[in-house]
């Protein structure tokens, strides 16, 4: 199996218990409070997916809300749209809600959350600092739900709306050396099939993203570089394309490349071999 990254990411703060001012709107463009037109947030908008995704819904005439820590970046990533900036710190105990709040006074609805804000840890996890163990755990898993908790309300009484979840493969088999981001990714697999049966009817759909490696700034991040020669790295934009297609069609997984549906499948199926395959290729 492979070392995987979301490639969206969040660049964390010291101490995630730690309080944080509320996001403060600042619109990149000079676009009304409330519109017309469909709006995306995304999280993990300062680079990586989610700022290619960012622009690739910005070319599809979506107003869109960004969110991420560096406002520099945010910018860079809005530039000659009409995006609002909306930086925030989901590590907050109150991230989420502020964030959310701060989307919904924007612009008046949410119709597509593309969650991608997320940090990575490589290595042995007996090495592994409980610390490390906390922040990935809640930046990758607990701050998306906290966040989908609070924009959901609103999806829901206009009766549509969609949550883009960005996974990993590494949810789907689990990954060596990425014990605790494996578990936060699969944690996101199983919520988002939860999700998506409670929303049955409602006129929300939910859509797990599943990507291998993506050449971003993920791996440098987490201090350990990616180094398998397979599968090769894709880039932000072939995956913001599949997040762009999947929710034009409502889908309710993709994975990018397709092929990496086959491991999971095996391990579904044949666990027993899958492991086999496991220990003798990694």
């Amino acid at each position: 199996m492979t070392t995987t990254g979301s490639g969206s990411t969040y660049d964390p703060p010291a101490d995630p218990a730690r309080g944080a001012a509320a996001p403060a709107p600042a619109a990149h463009g000079h676009g009304p409070p409330h519109t017309d037109r469909r709006v995306a947030l995304v999280t993990g908008a300062s680079s990586g997916i989610g700022a290619a995704t960012a622009r690739r819904f910005a070319a599809g005439g979506w107003q869109l809300l960004l969110s991420g820590r560096d406002r520099r970046r945010l910018e860079e990533t809005a530039a000659g749209t009409s995006a609002v900036l909306l930086p925030a710190d989901l590590a907050a105990p109150d991230g989420a809600r502020m964030l959310a709040e701060a989307a919904l006074r924007e612009t008046g609805r949410i119709d597509v959350l593309v969650a991608g804000a997320g940090i990575g840890w490589a290595g042995p996890f007996l090495t592994m600092p409980h610390t490390d163990i906390d922040r990935v755990l809640f930046l990758d898993l607990n701050a998306t739900l906290h966040l989908v908790r609070e924009v959901l309300p609103a999806m829901v009484e206009a009766g549509g709306g969609r949550v883009v979840l960005v996974g990993s493969v590494a949810g789907s088999v689990g990954v060596r050396e990425e014990a605790v981001y494996s578990a936060a990714k699969a944690g996101l697999a199983a919520f988002a099939e939860a999700l998506r049966q409670e929303l049955r009817g409602t006129g929300v759909g939910v859509t797990l993203v599943v990507p291998g490696p993506v050449e971003t700034g993920f791996f440098a991040r987490r201090g350990t570089p990616y180094r398998r020669s397979h599968p090769r790295p894709t880039s932000p934009g072939r995956v913001a394309a599949a997040v762009w297609g999947a929710v034009s069609r409502s889908r309710d997984d993709t994975y990018i490349p397709a092929w990496l549906a086959l491991p999971s499948r095996v391990r579904a199926l044949t666990p027993g071999l899958y492991r086999k395959l496991l220990n003798r290729f990694g």
